[in-house]
């Protein structure tokens, strides 16, 4: 399927999924950098990966966190991916690209459980990932090393693609380089249905983060995370066609794709 932008050349169309696959509840106030004028009530933390299908193949966007990963941080999932591939008619060999915004355990677990896929990673990552500033463990809180050696074991076995900045993986399928949550943290602009949309990760956690000039104090490089944000409305024609990593309004605004919960079109306006 194809449709005809301003510009008269003719895009691919992608579906575009949702996965959300465990939650968490968090104060609100330790979802902000800046606490002025956060509420101290509850406001619970989504965690997603997502799937897209269209010429490419089919790309998953992250992979999830580990079961080794989910026990020692106190994790439990409601809904395993390869559990939500199958709702899809997907297996894990069907995957032919695993797009890995950034390497912390929350989307880099399980990578080898995809033996077909090639994935795609910055050069800043891993390079971030298996650096000097790994020796401090504030900065390594965040990854699993267990899940970092998967990695570099596809590194070995030849199946990753690295990039070094912006990237079209193929039309309509786009990769950006963003950093600023980690060194080489990148979001996936895609084409669908509704347009553009960019699956924007952990560039901002909540819609709010972004709305408010406020990012979720996760940081490497703060200035690199707010001009990320002026980066990102660039990409799209609106801010409803950016989807935040973290939301648990993603799964309130976008329809069911198979009528139950845990899976959302994204290709579709939001409500």
């Amino acid at each position: 399927m194809t449709t005809a932008p301003a510009d008269g050349a003719a895009l691919p169309v992608y579906e575009a999924y949702a996965i959300r696959y465990a939650s968490v509840t968090r104060r609100a106030v330790d979802n902000f950098l800046s606490r002025a004028d956060v509420h101290d009530g509850p406001m619970p933390l989504d965690f997603y990966c997502w799937l897209l299908r269209g010429p490419a193949g089919n790309v998953l966007v992250d992979t999830g966190f580990s079961a080794c990963s989910a026990r020692a941080r106190d994790r439990a999932f409601t809904l395993h991916p390869e559990a939500a591939l199958a709702r899809l008619g997907l297996a894990p060999a069907d995957i032919d690209h695993v797009i890995l915004t950034h390497l912390h355990y929350d989307h880099a677990g399980n990578v080898e459980a995809y033996p077909r896929a090639q994935v795609h990673l910055q050069d800043t990552e891993i390079q971030y990932a298996t650096g000097r500033y790994m020796c401090f463990a504030a900065m390594r809180h965040f990854f699993s090393v267990d899940d970092v050696q998967s990695v570099v074991r596809q590194v070995y076995a030849g199946h990753v693609r690295f990039h070094d900045g912006d990237a079209e993986l193929a039309p309509g399928l786009e990769l950006h380089h963003i950093g600023g949550h980690t060194q080489g943290l990148q979001v996936v602009r895609v084409h669908t249905a509704r347009g553009w949309i960019v699956l924007a990760s952990d560039a901002l956690h909540y819609a709010r983060n972004f709305t408010d000039d406020n990012p979720f104090p996760a940081i490497f490089h703060l200035g690199d995370m707010l001009e990320g944000y002026r980066r990102i409305r660039a990409l799209v024609q609106s801010d409803a066609h950016i989807v935040p990593g973290h939301d648990p309004a993603v799964a309130r605004q976008y329809p069911p794709a198979d009528g139950e919960a845990g899976i959302y079109r994204l290709d579709t306006p939001p409500l």
